[in-house]
C-alpha cells in the first residue's frame, strides 16, 4: 500500500539541505490531555451530547441513528496526512481540518513525521472532530516505519523516533515467531502512544515471485506455512496489545510482477493453488482474530471471470471474505488513488464499485469530498442499499469503541517521551536484526574477516538510490571501529554512467571489497533488478581476481544477476538495525545465523 513515500525515503537529492524539525512543545492550542468530547466546531453535528452516557454497543447505535446518508458515506472514507509542522493559517492545514469539520471524515490514515509533532497534530483532529477519528499507519516495520525525525543535512544527523525493525522477510529468516509477536507489541504499545489506533500490517502476501517490484522483503517469504504462523504471531503482539492489525493485500499480492500502484496486476492461477498457497495466511489471520483485512487492487481470475481487482470485486470481499472465510472485522481498501483502480475504473466509479463489493473503508482517495458524494450517489442510484453502508458504519464506530476511542481519543505527549523509543524494545529489535543476517555462499572463505588485521585496507562501495540519505552509514560506521584504515565509496544508483574506472583503481590496492547494495522495492518500482552497468562492474571485479563479496540490503534476488559472485550475504533491508548487525556479521562478532525464506532461483 502506498501512503505517500511508502517503502522507500522522501525523494531528494542527497546534497540537498534537508531537515525534519522534532517539535518538543506544542502551543496552548494543543493539550495533552483533555475531555474525551470536544466542543462543537463549525460544521459538526450537534448531537452529540445525548450519545455520551450509553455502553458501547448503545453508543454505535445511538451515533449512527442519528447519522445522515452523507454523514454514515463520510465515515467510510479516510484521507492521508502528514507529520509534518504547518502553521494555523497553511494552505494544507486548512484543507486538513476542512476534511474533519465539514466533511466529517470517521478517520485518517497517518504518513511519515517526528512522533511528538504526529502526536501533536493527531490530537488536535481528534479535538475538532465531532465523533474521534480512527487513525492507522503503514507501521510495516514497527511505528519507526512512519515515526521518525528524519536525517539533518549536510550533518547527517540522524533525529531518531520510534523504534524500528527489520523487514518482515528478515523477521522469517529468523524462524523465531516470537520477535514477530515482539514487533506486535512493541509497534502497538509505541504507536498507541503517538496516536495510532489501526496498524496497516502484517503482510500476508506470500512472495513467491521473485520479479515482485513492490513487496519482496515487506513479505515474510515464499512459504505459505511460515507467512501464517509468522503472520498470527505478529497478530497477536499487536492485538493483545491494544491496537487493530490488519492482513494485507487480501486475497495475495505475493505472485506478480506488476507494481499495483502503477498499473492492475493479474495473477493468473487455479482457485486450487490460491486455497494451498495464497490464502494459507489470510486463513490463519481469521483464525487469529485479525481485526482488519487490507484488499488487493489485483485481478485474480479464478476468484472472479470479470477480470475486477480484488477491492472491487463482491466475488472477493463479500463472498470469500465473509461468506466463506466468515470474516467479521474491517475491510479497507488499498490507497485508491492508486492506478491499478483509477487508470480502468475512474475514481467515482472504483469507489461506488468498492462499497458494492463490500468494502467498510476507502483509504485515501484522490479527493475527499468527491468520493464521499460518490458513495451517496451510489444509494440513490440503486448500487447499493443504504444499508450497506449501516452495515459499514456499524463496524467503523464498533472498532472506534473497541479501542477505546468513545471515553478517551487524546494522547499525553509527555508520557509518550517515556514510551517511544525505549531502550529495552529498541534492543528487541537489535536482536532480531541480527539473527536475520544470512549467509547464502563463501566458497572462499572471505567471511568473517576476523582473519584481518586492523590495519587492513577495506574498501566498502555503497550502491544506492541518492535520496537513501542513511545508506552506509551505519554498517561502515561499525565496520570502522575493527577497521580505521575502511575507505568508504559511494555510487549513485540513479546516475546512468557512474565513475567505475575510478573504483577500479582503488580496488587494486584494497584487501578486502565488500559492495554493498541497497537498491529495493518501492511505490514508483517497475523491477527491483539494478541497472547492467552495476552487474558489469562487479563481474569485472571477479574477472580481476578480487573477490568482492556483495551484501544484499535491497533486493535479497539480487545474486541472480550476479551469479558468479564468491561471497553473498542477504541483510533483508537498508535501515540502520540491519546495517549494524551485517556489519557485525561481517566482522565475525555474531553468527550469520538467518535462513533463506526464500528461493533464489539460478541462472
Amino acid at each position: 500500500m502506498r501512503t505517500g513515500e511508502r517503502e522507500s525515503a522522501v525523494q531528494v537529492p542527497r546534497a540537498l539541505l534537508f531537515a525534519v524539525v522534532l517539535i518538543a512543545a506544542c502551543t496552548s492550542t494543543v493539550a495533552t490531555t483533555g475531555p474525551a468530547r470536544p466542543a462543537p466546531a463549525p460544521g459538526t453535528r450537534p448531537h452529540f451530547a445525548q450519545c455520551d452516557s450509553k455502553s458501547d454497543s448503545a453508543w454505535v447505535g445511538c451515533e449512527l441513528a442519528s447519522m445522515t446518508l452523507r454523514d454514515k458515506a463520510a465515515q467510510m472514507v479516510w484521507p492521508q496526512i502528514f507529520g509534518d509542522y504547518v502553521s494555523a493559517d497553511a494552505p494544507q492545514w486548512r484543507k486538513i481540518t476542512g476534511w474533519i469539520t465539514q466533511q466529517h471524515v470517521g478517520g485518517i490514515i497517518m504518513s511519515v513525521g517526528s512522533p511528538l509533532e504526529i502526536a501533536a497534530k493527531l490530537n488536535a483532529l481528534q479535538r475538532m472532530s465531532d465523533l474521534p477519528l480512527l487513525v492507522g499507519g503503514d507501521l510495516e516495520f514497527g511505528a519507526g516505519y512512519r515515526a521518525r525525525g528524519g536525517y539533518f543535512l549536510p550533518n547527517g544527523i540522524d533525529l531518531g523516533g520510534a523504534v524500528l525493525f527489520p523487514p518482515e522477510m528478515a523477521i522469517g529468516a529468523t524462524r523465531d515467531t516470537m520477535f514477530a509477536y515482539e514487533q506486535g507489541r512493541i509497534t502497538a504499545k509505541e504507536g498507541r502512544a503517538i496516536g495510532f489506533q489501526i496498524d496497516f500490517s502484517p503482510i500476508l502476501d506470500v512472495n513467491n515471485n521473485p520479479a515482485n517490484p513492490v513487496i519482496s522483503t515487506r513479505s515474510f517469504g515464499e512459504e505459505p506455512a511460515l507467512v501464517a504462523q509468522m503472520g498470527a504471531a505478529f497478530i497477536r503482539g499487536v492485538q493483545e496489545h491494544g491496537m487493530i492489525a490488519t492482513g494485507k493485500h487480501f486475497p495475495g499480492h505475493g505472485d506478480t510482477g506488476t507494481n499495483s500502484h502503477l498499473a492492475l496486476p493479474v495473477v493468473r492461477v487455479s482457485r486450487a493453488r490460491l486455497d494451498s498457497v495464497e490464502l494459507v495466511p489470510f486463513n490463519a489471520a481469521v483464525k487469529a482474530g485479525v481485526g482488519a483485512i487490507m484488499t488487493f487492487h489485483g485481478s485474480m481470475p479464478a476468484l472472479d471471470s470479470s477480470g475486477a481487482p480484488g477491492t472491487l470485486s463482491h466475488n472477493v470481499l463479500t463472498s470469500l471474505l465473509r461468506d466463506e472465510m466468515h470474516f467479521r472485522g474491517l475491510v479497507v481498501s488499498d490507497a485508491m488513488d492508486m492506478r491499478a483502480v483509477l487508470d480502468a475504473y475512474g475514481a467515482v466509479n472504483a469507489s461506488q464499485m468498492a462499497v458494492a463489493a463490500g468494502a467498510d473503508v476507502l483509504l485515501q482517495p484522490q479527493d475527499v469530498a468527491q468520493t464521499i458524494d460518490a458513495v451517496v450517489a451510489g444509494v440513490a442510484a440503486g448500487k447499493y442499499p443504504e444499508a450497506r453502508l449501516d452495515a459499514s458504519v456499524r463496524r467503523i464506530l464498533a472498532a472506534k469503541a473497541r479501542v477505546g476511542l468513545r471515553t478517551e481519543r487524546l494522547v499525553d505527549l509527555d508520557r509518550a517521551r517515556e514510551i517511544v523509543g525505549d531502550s529495552a524494545d529498541a534492543a528487541i529489535a537489535r536482536a532480531a536484526a541480527d539473527r536475520s543476517i544470512t549467509l547464502v555462499r563463501n566458497s572462499a572463505h572471505q567471511l568473517p574477516l576476523v582473519r584481518l588485521n586492523k590495519s587492513a585496507r577495506i574498501l566498502s562501495i555503497t550502491y544506492a538510490h541518492r535520496a537513501d540519505l542513511g545508506a552506509g552509514v551505519t554498517f561502515d560506521a561499525e565496520l570502522r571501529r575493527v577497521f580505521p584504515a575502511l575507505r568508504p565509496e559511494y555510487v549513485d544508483a540513479d546516475n546512468e554512467r557512474p565513475d567505475f574506472f575510478h573504483l577500479f583503481a582503488i580496488a587494486d590496492s584494497a584487501d578486502v571489497i565488500l559492495v554493498s547494495s541497497y537498491v529495493a522495492h518501492s511505490s514508483t518500482a517497475t523491477t527491483v533488478d539494478v541497472p547492467r552497468s552495476f552487474v558489469d562492474f562487479i563481474e569485472e571485479l571477479n574477472k580481476r581476481k578480487e573477490h568482492p563479496v556483495v551484501i544484499a540490503f535491497g533486493n535479497p534476488y539480487f545474486l541472480q544477476q550476479i551469479p558468479d559472485v564468491g561471497a553473498y550475504v542477504v541483510a533483508w533491508g537498508g535501515f540502520p538495525v540491519s546495517q549494524g548487525a551485517a556489519a557485525r556479521a561481517v566482522l565475525g562478532t555474531i553468527p550469520m545465523a538467518g535462513k533463506l525464506p526464500i528461493t533464489i532461483p539460478g541462472p
